[in-house]
């Protein structure tokens, strides 16, 4: 792309106190755009962005005319923006920054709850040179874009956040902050150290003090300091090699006893798998020669855990009671591990030895080190008593091969749930190399048949403790609306993801109109759940009004007096339409799929609009009605128009028309032609798009009609001998003169009420009722559309269809994961649901949904709970979990364990419930296994 103008690259370029030669928004939205792409063309690790406050830069945006259509009345504005908006001041990004603090070299601080998008923007280096060079201002907040993750999962983030450790002196037991980034070495780190406290570096020697326990000492300086797992405002100990002699080896700098840990890993009666050990300290069934910073490599040196090498990993009494520590927001992690590291089998399995089922070679798993990782740290958990754990190496291995959930944000602890099994399952994979299988379609073969296969096809893939355990398959029919094609498959799942059905009414005003012109409009109130979707609203207005047999209701939103959008979508969301807004409906006699839409709209000639830059003010409530002739004439349009208004002709309309009548409408004395527009119109042979008009004839009209197009912004007059050449809609501008305001009322056009009118005083909320489980699943399996972002092939018709989709359960894992979506994302809200769910916590008999009858047991009991407070953006996720041997319960929240009773594990925050499959004694009398 070109600059537009040399002058806005001048070095004077001013901020607030004015240039000599600024840009206009123009020129200054366009090169923030180009400089935007190249950064984007060129991304890599190392690249610089500044940090900009968000409410600096929203003002910018507007100022130049980049604001998003979420900023525009919820996009509904078709009008040109504002050109008058004020031209920012200076950049300040106080509102971003804390106080100066301690840090080595007065480093600034951000605010430490900040999210992208809502308080802060990113813009690269070029871009912020530019802002500064036009508005000046600060302050200057740089940040390197660096490269996470590990071989094919490497992603570029910016470092917002960099590492922030306390840097605790041994001479003085005084204390510091040392900011830096997470990918620095070691020797950057003694470099920053030395160089803040004077320090020479051949005598200087930094330890591991997390949690205030001198654990090891940090000596390899090509590790990165994320390879070493330290954590965000961890401390680190600065000791003088002098200082290290041996009197003090048993206490640290404060007096406290040590527990010192080997630098090399220690002769250990277990290795790390579960193998026995060589003398040199490894498996002898199992060795792994992994990169600097590996499971193999860091695992014995993580004593600041809580877990001692030398320690059993035979369950000791009361095992499985420890609490995890949170490492900075990392409460969803330590709900969903605390599940998983007590679901029975995964108990069993990784206490054992697992070390020949490691899979280092999967290009699809994390080289083993994720399982590694984990069944390290489900060992502690079992082996520690009460003492609570630091999942520091856990933390580590999951933000290498998960970036997502690096740094210190909250997140979710059911995605972190279903990444991890699927990181476990591919870290295990028995299968070393992969079979290509070509899928077929299907083609009427029974069920069993076409299942089994399929479960086969999957198997000799995908083979691992937790396909074993947790991986059951479903049954999933597509049918195309179009031509009825059917296709079946059956896919393999790890959990449900079950929707929550809300009873939570709202009360919604729709003003109905007879697209026929039978009659008036009649407002006409209904309620309907407020998570619900447009055909529920369109069946309560069917009920409400009465519908015959054969009619159909359109519903369409109204904004500023044209059809904003057509809800034709059943399966719209109701959340989409505000209080605020104006629905209506028009009512016809059969359906509307296919036929072309005639759409009027209505303009007052007689009050000129000249801020909005033309003749005539448009008002009222747009018409619609159906066209049965194709091309149809401009005499059709007439018709139809004359028959939509004539509910709204005055009792003296009579003596005002003149007497002659032809095709079926009053012909009036018309004395205006094409300037009718007042100037507006185009010439009769300049195209409109696709509509296309043929005919010029001047014959008598009732009225004059235009032709205009999907923006309103051209008009041509109609005619009656005009044929219309265009789409399914075909929109029309009705003038309204003196003499039409005289034979219409057009009050019936106006005051459109709002779906619902705020009063005074707040009306009472309805109260969500509580629902089964089994409600959630039956609406899981209930027959929906495929959303239009997720369309099928068809491939009889060949062509994406929005198919219908059936989902059956076909058969149960051992562990049965129900995830309860009370998340919900779109474009219009962001909403959680605190509906009660009422689950069983025995018993829980699925018999009757599965579709494979095999004679299992699908009885389900209770195990764990992963629960999540408060609302979106933030809350607290805690756990619940059973010790199956002692049969009781206990809360998990982060450090602390408390015993819980079963009456009490029930409530509206629950989230991610995990059962095991039980059996029945009439089953376990016949000697079936699972």
């Amino acid at each position: 792309m070109t600059m537009i103008d040399s002058r806005c690259l001048m070095e004077n370029g001013g901020g607030g106190g004015g240039s000599c030669l600024p840009c206009t928004p123009e020129e200054e939205r366009q090169i923030v755009e180009e400089l935007n792409r190249e950064a984007e063309r060129d991304l890599k690790e190392g690249n610089l962005y500044f940090v900009v406050s968000s409410r600096w830069f929203s003002k910018w945006e507007s100022y130049v005319g980049r604001g998003g259509v979420d900023n525009l009345d919820n996009g509904k504005s078709s009008e040109p923006q504002d050109l008058d908006v004020e031209r920012p001041g200076s950049i300040d990004n106080s509102d971003i920054i804390e106080g100066r603090s301690s840090n080595v070299g007065d480093e600034l601080e951000l605010v430490r709850t900040l999210l992208e998008g809502r308080d802060y923007v990113l813009v690269p280096k070029k871009v912020w040179e530019k802002l500064v060079q036009w508005y000046k201002g600060g302050p200057v907040l740089p940040r390197k874009m660096i490269s996470q993750g590990v071989f094919n999962k490497k992603q570029f983030n910016v470092e917002v956040y960099p590492l922030r450790l306390k840097l605790i002196d041994s001479r003085d037991d005084s204390e510091s902050t040392i900011r830096i980034s997470k990918k620095a070495s070691l020797h950057e780190l003694y470099e920053k150290v030395c160089s803040a406290r004077g320090v020479e570096r051949e005598k200087a020697s930094i330890w591991d003090f997390f949690n205030k326990q001198k654990s090891s000492q940090l000596s390899i300086p090509n590790q990165t300091l994320e390879e070493l797992h330290l954590q965000m405002d961890q401390e680190i100990l600065l000791e003088l090699k002098a200082d290290s002699s041996p009197s003090q080896s048993g206490k640290d700098s404060t007096g406290n006893e040590l527990a010192l840990v080997a630098l090399e890993p220690p002769r250990s009666p277990m290795s790390i798998a579960g193998g026995p050990a060589m003398s040199n300290g490894h498996s002898s069934s199992y060795s792994l020669n992994l990169w600097p910073g590996s499971a193999v490599n860091s695992s014995f040196k993580d004593m600041d855990d809580g877990f001692g090498v030398h320690s059993s990993v035979r369950r000791v009494e009361k095992g499985g009671l420890a609490g995890l520590q949170n490492m900075g927001n990392t409460c969803f992690m330590n709900s969903a591990l605390q599940c998983l590291l007590h679901t029975p089998q995964l108990v069993e399995y990784f206490l054992q030895d697992y070390s020949e089922e490691i899979n280092t070679q999967n290009p699809l798993g994390m080289h083993g080190e994720l399982a590694l990782a984990f069944g390290e740290l489900l060992r502690k958990l079992w082996s520690s008593g009460r003492t609570a754990i630091a999942p520091r190496v856990f933390k580590g291995k999951l933000a290498l091969f998960a970036p997502q959930f690096s740094g210190y944000n909250q997140h979710d602890s059911q995605e972190l749930l279903a990444f991890l099994l699927d990181g476990l399952h591919e870290d295990l994979n028995r299968v070393k190399q992969k079979p290509y299988i070509e899928m077929k379609d299907w083609s009427g073969e029974p069920d069993e048949e076409v299942a089994d296969e399929c479960w086969r096809n999957h198997k000799t893939r995908n083979d691992s403790v937790i396909v074993d355990v947790c991986q059951g398959q479903y049954k999933s029919t597509l049918v195309c609306p179009i031509c009825s094609k059917i296709s079946i498959t059956f896919d393999p799942f790890m959990y449900l993801s079950l929707p929550l059905p809300s009873t939570v009414t709202r009360t919604m005003t729709v003003t109905v109109f007879h697209g026929d012109g039978s009659g008036l409009r009649m407002p006409c109130t209904v309620s309907v759940l407020k998570h619900g979707n447009c055909r529920d609203l369109g069946q309560a207005l069917d009920s409400a009004c009465g519908l015959k047999s054969g009619e159909s209701l359109l519903l369409a939103e109204v904004y500023d007096h044209k059809i904003y959008r057509m809800l034709e979508n059943p399966f719209e969301p109701l959340v989409s339409i505000k209080d605020e807004d104006h629905i209506v409906a028009y009512r016809f006699c059969g359906k509307g799929a296919g036929r072309k839409k005639l759409e009027i709209v209505h303009r007052d000639k007689c009050t000129p609009d000249i801020l909005k830059g033309h003749v005539g003010k448009y008002f009222g409530t747009p018409l619609i009605t159906y066209l049965d002739d194709d091309p149809p004439s401009g005499a059709d349009i007439y018709m139809a128009a004359s028959r939509l208004l004539s509910p709204l002709k005055r009792a003296c309309a009579s003596t005002m028309a003149h007497s002659g009548k032809e095709n079926g409408f009053l012909l009036e004395a018309n004395d205006e032609t094409s300037s009718g527009c007042n100037g507006q119109c185009e010439p009769r042979d300049q195209s409109m798009g696709n509509t296309e008009l043929e005919g010029t004839s001047s014959q008598e009209l009732p009225f004059q009609l235009f032709l205009t197009d999907d923006r309103y912004l051209s008009c041509k007059p109609i005619f009656k001998d005009s044929i219309i050449k265009s789409g399914n809609r075909i929109k029309v501008v009705f003038e309204w003169t003196e003499k039409e305001h005289k034979l219409y009322d057009s009050s019936n056009l106006k005051d459109l009420p709002e779906v619902y009118h705020k009063t005074g005083y707040r009306a009472k909320k309805t109260r969500q009722e509580a629902v089964s489980l089994f409600s959630c699943l039956e609406a899981f399996l209930t027959e929906e559309p495929l959303g239009p972002d997720d369309m099928w092939y068809c491939p009889s018709c060949k062509e994406h269809r929005q198919a219908t989709k059936k989902l059956d359960l076909w058969m149960l894992p051992d562990i049965l994961v129900f995830h309860l979506k009370r998340f919900s994302y779109s474009r219009y809200l962001k909403n959680k649901l605190d509906t009660f769910v009422d689950f069983p916590v025995h018993n829980l008999d699925l018999s009757k949904y599965v579709k494979k009858k095999d004679g299992q047991s699908y009885t389900y009991e209770l195990y764990a709970i992963s629960n999540h407070y408060g609302g979106l953006g933030g809350g607290h996720y805690t756990a619940f979990a059973k010790l199956i041997d002692e049969n009781r319960w206990y809360s998990f929240d982060d450090s602390r364990v408390s015993p819980v009773n079963e009456a009490d594990i029930k409530s509206s925050a629950a989230y991610v419930l995990f059962y095991r499959r039980v059996r029945t004694e009439s089953k376990a009398e016949l000697g079936e296994t699972s």
